[in-house]
């Protein structure tokens, strides 16, 4: 059967762009052809065999290894610094680096006699203590290439850098990996392509170097000749001959650019992101976790707690979030409230990674306050889980024991058993991307909790996860809760999660502690509206007044309990206590209002109504499918709203 292929017909492109672009590619294309053609093709082996030609790519070989060798000793931690580390004279130092890319190599050149040279700022001192004489030496062709070259480096892997995720690093923190740890297991693995690409570039142009070095090094035969300076004199004495070594030069160059594939243009942080999203959609495109495995028993190898490992919580927090925390070992603790609460900055608070706020934190009888993140025993599991996607599950399990100095049978034998408990040890050797969401979550999990931690927090660690899914975890995640020696924290937006995983409920606002209290009082008596709304009810705040409630939104709420005059207080009404007509009712209900119904949404076996009215806030009703196709009720039917006095449920702020 012929198959008939469809052109998806794009733009077209401006004329008056296309021309001078198309000038562009053969302006920059004709000194390639002018190579080409003037080549003596039968002689080039013959040009490239001859002993001065030899000793000169000997030379430049040996000269760019060098370079490329300190370029990546200085310039890898120069990039790291640019990217990682705010500090003075940060834009200086960025221009500093900048500076040889733009500079006229001949004047770079000079620059280095002025500084390095013997009648130098540094030379003297460099002869007279070491007995080092750079200038015409073949030590000087290393440092001239190395000048010119080591900003590609610097460049592209701070790109990389700063494209890269902190939270990478920031959970190999928390698992008690030394920043060198992490930069040498986590961020230089993640960093790789940036760096393999900036190293090529940097090794090019080493390799091709001339400016700089016939300036600063000279031009010796064997010593400070490289290949580029062959050239240069080849010109004046067999020009076929430096047309051949040119080739040479311009398909090392050629075959650096092809083997990048783009990296450089493309950005090697772009690249690492791109493979950040396929592994993101891998993950997602995987088939859900089949229903929960359950989780192993616990035998006498299997990595319980020890009686007394057990880490209760003291923190007093200060800055932009403003809390004092006390728990005792084995508390789960749901921490709630709008965006902008405070709940991410208190995780970080508590691991020692923001400015915006300082805990005094101790954990059983110690205090960490003055520890770094990795000395806390505060094991972070973000949103996303922060897998690092070099690793496998098994490696990323063993990684807090292998940070902490476990041997490494010894570590891997943990992790495995943590995978087991969890039910995913079957795939304890896939990669991130081949996970799906609830698997990576477990998986997230289990290396959290394989690190021994004393206090454990978990950001949203169901946010991502399909409704399906999110169960199973959720089930998973109590059990193994239920034996944790220490404190555990869990950011949630998830009334569900709150009350099935959490001992309490911490309600913040305004980075303050609203309430805490058991998740039963506070989904009884919510003292924050955005609590009331997240557990489906209506919340209006208002002043006490005479038989009833002013409320902040304007309007009156007659009340069944009265409350002092000015108090604040906050009236919770159930949508199932809000009836709906098409008529002003008569009778027993004190609050009546006109109204429009704006949104109708499905909330399992009935409907939920919003009512926007003028003389009340929006209110949300429940009602069954049957009476609102008996009322006929659609987007913009105009309604009554009626609610008794009884029904309203005061909670004073």
């Amino acid at each position: 059967m012929r198959r008939t292929r469809h052109r998806t017909r794009g733009a077209r492109t401006p004329l008056a762009l296309a021309l001078p672009a198309l000038l562009a590619i053969a302006f920059l294309l004709m000194p390639l052809v002018g190579i080409l053609s003037r080549t003596a093709w039968g002689d080039i082996g013959t040009h490239l065999t001859e002993p001065d030609v030899t000793t000169a790519l000997r030379l430049s070989l040996l000269v760019s290894f060098w370079a490329l060798g300190l370029s990546l000793v200085l310039g890898v931690p120069l990039a790291w610094l640019l990217a990682r580390v705010d500090f003075p004279g940060k834009s200086l130092v960025r221009s500093l680096v900048l500076l040889p890319m733009v500079l006229p190599p001949t004047v770079g050149g000079v620059a280095l006699l002025l500084g390095f040279g013997r009648r130098g700022l540094l030379g003297p001192w460099l002869e007279n203590t070491f007995g080092i004489v750079l200038p015409f030496h073949t030590s000087g062709a290393v440092v001239a290439a190395t000048f010119v070259a080591m900003p590609f480096l610097v460049i592209s892997l701070e790109g990389t850098l700063t494209g890269l995720r902190p939270g990478y690093e920031e959970t190999a923190a928390s698992l008690g990996a030394s920043p060198v740890r992490v930069f040498l297991t986590v961020t230089l693995p993640l960093v790789a392509p940036g760096l393999v690409a900036g190293s090529a570039l940097t090794w090019a142009r080493a390799l091709g170097e001339f400016g700089a070095t016939i300036t600063f090094a000279g031009n010796l035969p064997g010593t400070t000749q490289t290949l580029p300076l062959e050239v240069y004199l080849l010109l004046q004495d067999s020009p076929e001959a430096a047309t051949s070594v040119s080739l040479l030069l311009l398909a090392i160059a050629m075959a650096v650019l092809i083997a990048l594939r783009g990296r450089w243009t493309g950005g090697g942080a772009g690249g690492g992101a791109g493979r950040e999203r396929g592994a993101r959609r891998t993950a997602d495109d995987a088939p859900a976790d089949p229903a929960p495995l359950p989780a192993p028993a616990v035998t006498d190898s299997a990595p319980a707690p020890a009686a007394d490992d057990r880490w209760s919580l003291h923190t007093d927090v200060t800055g932009s979030t403003r809390l004092t925390l006390d728990a005792e070992p084995g508390t789960t603790i749901a921490v709630v409230g709008p965006n902008g609460a405070g709940k991410t900055t208190l995780l970080r608070a508590l691991l020692g990674l923001t400015p915006r706020a300082h805990a005094e934190l101790r954990l059983g009888g110690t205090d960490v306050t003055d520890l770094p993140p990795h000395r806390r025993g505060v094991a972070w599991v973000p949103q996303d889980g922060a897998l690092f996607p070099h690793l496998s599950a098994l490696s990323n399990t063993a990684y807090g024991l292998r940070a902490q100095r476990v041997p490494r049978a010894r570590a891997r034998r943990t992790a495995q058993q943590w995978l087991d408990r969890l039910g995913v040890g079957h795939l304890a050797h896939r990669r991130p991307a081949q996970l799906s969401g609830g698997q990576a979550q477990r998986v997230a999990l289990a290396r959290a909790l394989a690190a021994r931690p004393r206090l454990l927090l978990l950001d949203e660690p169901l946010a991502a996860l399909d409704q399906t899914t999110r169960a199973h975890v959720r089930h998973t995640l109590r059990t193994h809760l239920d034996g944790f020696g220490g404190v555990c924290l869990i950011v949630t937006h998830d009334p569900v999660e709150a009350v099935a995983l959490a001992d309490r409920v911490l309600v913040l606002e305004d980075g303050q502690a609203l309430q805490d209290a058991s998740p039963a009082d506070v989904t009884r008596h919510p003292r924050s509206p955005w609590v009331a709304r997240m557990l489906g009810r209506n919340a209006w705040p208002g002043t006490a007044t005479a038989g009833g409630l002013a409320l902040a939104g304007g309007g009156r709420l007659v009340v069944a309990d009265a409350l002092a005059d000015g108090a604040r207080a906050l009236a919770i009404i159930a949508p199932e206590a809000v009836s709906v007509h098409r008529e002003k009712p008569a009778g027993s209900p004190r609050n009546v209002w006109p109204g429009t119904i704006r949104e109708i949404t499905s909330v399992g076996s009935r409907l939920r109504l919003l009512v926007t009215s003028e003389q009340a806030p929006d209110l949300v009703a429940e009602i069954t499918p049957q009476a609102a196709a008996e009322l006929g009720l659609t987007d913009g039917t105009p309604v009554w709203t009626s609610v008794k006095a009884t029904e309203v449920t005061l909670v004073t702020l």
